[in-house]
């Protein structure tokens, strides 16, 4: 149905994705998968969400076997006690996620200001209502309108616990309740030159991996090793990362655990600040990482984008700069129909 409404023709194909969390960038890494497998040339990695609309919860009922084993009870927790689990578990303080949260804030508003967000936003005019006068209007958004850009630690540490009484997660350090939307235009190379199209970035690998649910916001922290390696890349050739903050214990504590450069992480900021719609993100951060690796040229070659998701998994995908893609110079001599693992899309 959506894809009526956008002015698709009936020929074209689609089909719906779920990875919680990481879905828009499932969404993405199917389209790169089967542009690859030679299934089509061209493909849309997309997500949306409407969290205002669409309760979170999960109201129907499930097998009664799911008690009598704790992993399978433990992917029904409520993200906010897994982030309280994973501050707990590896000592993130109150302190250090209500500092992240403020950085996040901090570097959205400085973003948006400098009209960083305007080449990656599409602007959407629609009605809203007045819940008071119910008086109807018509509002075009073109920014995200979550940011704080006066939030201080000494205003979030007043925020009380949202999920343990004597927790640490509160609504200031945790990702908001956002809608969201996001697309990611894939192909060939060959295609993108014939239709003399700009490109942006090459997709180069994408991992998932489980974790414990109980703690699933450690996912980017086992997931991005594995999609650097197959790379064949190292932590230190990433020149941005783009990691999701569904929660700022987690975030902090894959940062810390991978030892990461805090300059290099979420420049323009991150969920806490622009949002988390679950669908929207993976594709959201695409653009935001490619746009960004655009604007600081030839010196910022790789980038990776990277969340964790609920029920216990970590997704990662590495990209690379559209101007610096070589030719074929790490891949394998294979046979003419095959591209080694390594290959880039031509």
């Amino acid at each position: 149905m959506a894809a009526f409404y956008a002015g698709f023709p009936e020929t074209v194909p689609v089909r719906t994705v779920n990875r919680q969390c990481s879905s828009g960038l499932q969404a993405v890494a199917d389209v790169a998968a089967a542009i690859r497998a030679g299934f089509y040339d061209i493909g849309i990695g997309a997500g949306l969400e409407s969290m205002t609309t669409n309760p979170m919860g999960w109201d129907g009922s499930v097998n009664p076997k799911v008690k009598m084993f704790e992993q399978a009870q433990n992917c029904l927790l409520p993200m906010g006690i897994t982030s309280e689990n994973v501050a707990q578990r590896f000592g993130v303080s109150r302190k250090e996620q209500d500092q992240a949260a403020v950085e996040s804030h901090r570097r959205a508003a400085a973003a948006t200001a400098a009209g960083k967000f305007k080449d990656e936003i599409v602007p959407v005019t629609t009605k809203i209502v007045d819940p008071k006068t119910g008086e109807e209007k018509s509002v075009t958004i073109s920014v995200d309108d979550g940011i704080r850009p006066g939030t201080t630690v000494s205003d979030l540490g007043r925020l009380k616990p949202v999920f343990k009484k004597d927790g640490s997660t509160t609504a200031g350090n945790s990702s908001q309740v956002t809608d969201g939307a996001s697309a990611v235009l894939l192909m060939k190379r060959s295609v993108a030159l014939q239709k003399g199209l700009p490109i942006l970035g090459v997709f180069r690998t994408f991992a998932a991996v489980g974790v414990d649910p109980a703690i699933m916001g450690v996912g980017p922290a086992a997931a991005i090793p594995v999609a650097v390696k197959a790379a064949g890349l190292e932590l230190d050739d990433i020149d941005l990362f783009e990691i999701n903050e569904a929660f700022a214990s987690q975030f902090v504590y894959c940062r810390n655990k991978l030892g990461l450069d805090p300059e290099k992480i979420n420049v323009n900021g991150g969920a806490m600040a622009i949002g988390h719609p679950l669908g929207s993100t993976g594709a959201r951060c695409v653009a935001t990482l490619l746009h960004e690796m655009k604007k600081r040229g030839r010196d910022c070659r790789f980038g990776v984008i990277s969340m964790c998701i609920g029920t216990g998994m970590g997704a990662a995908a590495v990209f690379e700069s559209g101007d610096c893609a070589d030719e074929l110079c790490n891949a394998r001599k294979v046979d003419d129909l095959l591209l080694s693992k390594d290959a880039r899309l031509k």
